[in-house]
Formats: structure tokens, C-alpha cells, sequence
């Protein structure tokens, strides 16, 4: 028996467009066409390599599923996290257009790295809000590239998480209030002192940019097509915050798999569950509160608009999971079960597997779910001990 305790809850989306094909109004936000120009540069970048892909045959054994495949981005570019390639990205193709309306010259990623506009570059400043991991992408994009960056943390950001950030030059700015406070923050600092935001979420007026920080996901997505060798996975379960990966994960698979996409699970903390009510709503809902939660990357109270577009029909159920099952789920992957890998995760890597974990003790559960012995489920790890002190705080 797995030592996982925790609390689901469980909505099933009715708008769920289980049999068909991707809409081409969403390939206009993120599709397979989109992702080749992100995915060739991205590859070309200093320290880029594939992230390992695991098939944890013990766990799923024990589950009671064919397949639990577990993708580890846990040492992606040395940030710990996937959210290194989607804010970095996102910069380089800030920096291309900011240059092309400064001096008509919209210079390559490449000649960028290579530092051939440096000067041009080091007048421009970079911002966004974040919980950590989107923030130490922009930073060390910024740092990269040559431009300045100021990053705007909320009052539950850990220090350890802060000076992550900082190790890449950046300037933060810690706000009296939640994630989404930190957003608008932002945005209005960004407009009064010629900043450029480079955020992973939408709102009203800023729809653009994170398509760039989506398609910046798609490398880790085309990577585990490849390690998949010609697998089609039945389900995903994914994680949640304000829906960029989620939305990602959705429209890339839908438009690459069509009607054979597999059955996505959205999973959120019980105190930051924007999505869930949101689809439980039909339309983008707000979450009051402090959204206070262990899985840090995922305290968010307000769903990404865009991000919505696809999740409204392509997600097909919305769950929470409770507290507990978070540092029994970590410590379950850094101990490597039976004959499986030991393996470093976050803690919002590790909601998804918790929720499955958890969801396969309960009939009503797995029935719901349409989860069995023959269910190969893909989880997608998205950090390591980004903070390692909490980290060593949980896994015991």
C-alpha cells in the first residue's frame, strides 16, 4: 500500500469536446505549425538537452494501470523547472520586436545571443509577476540576452525562491498581497516606467506575449512524443495555476493526436481551484483568498483568459487535491518505489501523480475518470527542488 493520504474532488467538464477534431480557431493560440520555429531555436541554446523521460513500471503496477510515464524536467537548463523554456523564449521575442520598432531591425534569437546588439539591448528592461518559476526564466533570459529585469513576488514567496532569481541579476519587488495583486502591480509599474511584461498569463488588454511563453512548452511536449516511441496515452494529468502549461499541454496534444488526444485531467490545490470553478461556472471565475498552498506554483486566483479558449472544451475533468498528499508524493519519487527511478520533484511537480495515485483507491473515482488496467497515463514533472530548503522541509 502507498503511504499517499489526501482529499480529490472531482468535476466533469460538460462542454468536453472528447471526439473531434482541434478546432482551427484555437491554432491561432498554440498548434503543432506553430511550435517549429520555438523548437528548432530552443535546441540551439547553451545547455540544451532532452530531459529524461521515465516509464515508472513498478507504480503503475501497483496503481493498477499499463502505464505511468513520468517526464522529469527537474534539471531543465539548470533552473530546476520546464518554465525555463517558455519566459526565456518569450524574451528573446520580446527583445526581436521592441528592437524592430526602436531602430526597424528585427535581429535573429541567434545574433542576440551572440550579444550583436548589445548596446540596443541593455536600454530595454523586462518584468513580470510570478511565484518563482516563470520569474527565474525571465531572469535568466534577461540575463542572457542583455537586458535588464525586475520581477514582482507576492508576500508567500520563499526567499529561497527570491534569490534564485536574483542569482540572475534580476531586481525583485516583494508586494503586500496574493499572485494576482503582484500581476496588476506589474502590469501598472511596466506602463509608467516603459517596461516590456513578459507574463505567463492573460488578461484584459495582454493576450500576446504568453502565446510565446506557451509555444516555449512545446519542446518539452514534441520531446515526450519522441520518448513516447509511437504511444498514444489514454490520460494526462496536469497541473493547474492559472492554466498556461495546461492550455499547452491540451492544444499541442489535441492538434497532434486529434481524436485519439488523451483524456486530460486538470489538478489544482483545493484553496487556488480557478479553473475548477470556472468550468464549473461555464466562464472565467476569480478565487478570493490568499490561495495559500504548499504547491506554490499553482497558487493562483484567476484563470490566464486565453488559456481558457482551449481548456473550456479540450480539458475533460477538473479536480482538487488536499495538502497532505504533496510531501508523501515527493518523498514517494526521491526514494525511487521498488525497482523504479529515484527522482527529484517539486512541489507542484507532483500533484498530478498524487491525483492519480489517489484516484485509483476509489471505484467512484477511476469509473468517473474512465481509469483501468489497461490506462497508460503520461504525468508531466514539472520542477525539482526549486527551493530546496522547503524541499528538504517535505521529503523525509
Amino acid at each position: 500500500m502507498l503511504n499517499i493520504n489526501g482529499n480529490l474532488t472531482h468535476f466533469a467538464n460538460p462542454k468536453a469536446e472528447t471526439d473531434c477534431l482541434y478546432p482551427e480557431k484555437l491554432k491561432e493560440i498554440i498548434s503543432v505549425a506553430k511550435s517549429i520555429e520555438p523548437i528548432e531555436t530552443i535546441k540551439t541554446w547553451p545547455g540544451y538537452s532532452v530531459t529524461p523521460f521515465y516509464a515508472l513500471a513498478s507504480l503503475a503496477s501497483t496503481a493498477e494501470v499499463e502505464q505511468i510515464w513520468y517526464k522529469d524536467e527537474s534539471q531543465r537548463f539548470g533552473l530546476k523547472s520546464f518554465k525555463a523554456l517558455g519566459g526565456a523564449y518569450a524574451v528573446a521575442r520580446q527583445l526581436q520586436i521592441a528592437l524592430q520598432d526602436s531602430i526597424g531591425i528585427s535581429p535573429s534569437i541567434k545574433e542576440l545571443l551572440e550579444g550583436r546588439w548589445s548596446n540596443e539591448v541593455a536600454e530595454l528592461v523586462v518584468s513580470c509577476a510570478t511565484d518563482g518559476n516563470h520569474g527565474r526564466s525571465v531572469a535568466w533570459g534577461a540575463q542572457m540576452f542583455g537586458c535588464g529585469c525586475v520581477i514582482y513576488i507576492h508576500r508567500d514567496v520563499s526567499e529561497g525562491r527570491k534569490n534564485a532569481m536574483e542569482v540572475f541579476g534580476a531586481e525583485t519587488i516583494r508586494i503586500d498581497g496574493n499572485y494576482d495583486d503582484s500581476v496588476r502591480v506589474a502590469d501598472a509599474d511596466a506602463k509608467k516606467y516603459n517596461r516590456i511584461i513578459v507574463s505567463d498569463t492573460t488578461y484584459e488588454g495582454y493576450m500576446e506575449i504568453p502565446k510565446d511563453v506557451a509555444l516555449g512548452y512545446t519542446v518539452m511536449l514534441s520531446e515526450a512524443v519522441d520518448q513516447l516511441n509511437g504511444e498514444i496515452p489514454t490520460h494526462i494529468f496536469i497541473q493547474g495555476g492559472v492554466g498556461g502549461l495546461a492550455s499547452a499541454v491540451c492544444g499541442y496534444y489535441w492538434d497532434l493526436w486529434g481524436k485519439q488526444r488523451p483524456r486530460l485531467i486538470v489538478v489544482e490545490p483545493e484553496t487556488a481551484n480557478c479553473l475548477q470553478q470556472s468550468a464549473q461556472a461555464g466562464k472565467p471565475v476569480a478565487v478570493g483568498g490568499d490561495h495559500q498552498t504548499l504547491m506554490a506554483g499553482l497558487a493562483c486566483g484567476e484563470v490566464s483568459v486565453l488559456a481558457w479558449e482551449i481548456l473550456q472544451t479540450g480539458a475533460d475533468d477538473f479536480m482538487t487535491l488536499s495538502e497532505e498528499a504533496i510531501g508523501s508524493t515527493m518523498t514517494l519519487l526521491a526514494r525511487g518505489y521498488e525497482q523504479d527511478p529515484a527522482i527529484e520533484a517539486g512541489e507542484s511537480a507532483v500533484p498530478g501523480l498524487a491525483a492519480l495515485l489517489l484516484a485509483r483507491r476509489s471505484t467512484e473515482y477511476s469509473n468517473s475518470l474512465g481509469l483501468n488496467t489497461h490506462s497508460k497515463v503520461l504525468i508531466i514533472g514539472t520542477e525539482g527542488a526549486t527551493d530546496p530548503e522547503v524541499y528538504q522541509q517535505l521529503v523525509n
